[in-house]
């Protein structure tokens, strides 16, 4: 039997194809589902993690920023208490009252280096202090959000494995299916299908109703979509449409028998 090409396919076939595909990709998002927000939930945490780690370098450099600044600082009072002893050994050598205030501005000067130096040192201890605490915190929100990725991920791997398996069988059968298509028709109802809010770019009328949106389908629409002749799309919410026949599916609604109406009957008071 010679295969027909996509275009070669009748408005019908077409129809099936696209049905059997919608059903099978409707498979594969219950599958997807099973999974829940746990695929979103393990990135979140693991970039989470990312953005902690990140913050601890930041910190440990910070940290390491304030302790050179401490090691500068002594440096500085040394060298200035240095000067201070070298200016006070000159002053008892001073010859005349201008050399004495000059040494003597010069101590003064240097004293209030090392004021300066020691208040920088002690602000950065503070800080010092500060970080080691926030960078303790961080680790710990580490340790915490690890242990949590760690059980989210063995959810996630044991929901794997269980749907795995299933769901590769399922996307070799969309491929198949795909294949059959035509790639306008199956690129417009793709577009169709990532637009509706339930992932149906296919739908099934019934009870004389888009089984999409339930809008009502005129009755000359209703005909056109049981005669196969061409792809009709729903008006209102722009799906394509199949009749329950076509698509295998027994009508599910049957109509209810009609009251018979019964007449009151009239009671003659009087004879």
């Amino acid at each position: 039997m010679v295969k027909k090409s996509p275009t070669e396919l009748t408005v019908e076939e077409k129809l099936q194809a696209l049905y059997q595909l919608q059903v099978t990709l409707s498979a594969i998002d219950e599958k997807r589902a099973l999974r829940g927000e746990l695929p979103l939930e393990v990135q979140d945490l693991a970039d989470e993690l990312e953005g902690l780690k990140t913050r601890v370098e930041k910190i440990e450099g910070d940290i390491n920023e304030f302790q050179s600044a401490v090691t500068a600082k002594k440096g500085e009072i040394a060298k200035a208490q240095a000067g201070i002893e070298r200016y006070k050994e000159q002053l008892n050598d001073v010859k005349n009252n201008r050399e004495y205030d000059t040494l003597t501005k010069e101590i003064e000067f240097q004293s209030l280096e090392v004021e300066l130096c020691n208040k920088k040192i002690k602000d950065a201890i503070i800080r010092i202090d500060e970080k080691k605490k926030e960078l303790e915190q961080t680790k710990e929100i580490i340790a915490d959000r690890t242990e949590a990725l760690a059980e989210k991920r063995g959810e996630l791997d044991e929901i794997m494995q269980e749907t795995r398996d299933d769901e590769e069988k399922l996307k070799a059968r969309a491929r198949e299916l795909e294949a059959k298509i035509e790639p306008r028709l199956l690129a417009s109802f793709k577009r169709i299908r990532k637009s509706a809010r339930n992932g149906l770019g296919i739908t099934v009328e019934q009870r004389d109703a888009c089984g999409g949106c339930n809008n009502k389908i005129p009755p000359q629409r209703q005909i056109d979509i049981k005669m196969h002749k061409k792809i009709i799309v729903c008006e209102y919410c722009g799906r394509i449409m199949i009749d329950s026949e076509l698509a295998g599916i027994k009508k599910d609604v049957e109509e209810k028998p009609k009251k018979r109406a019964t007449r009151k009957k009239k009671t003659d008071d009087a004879e």
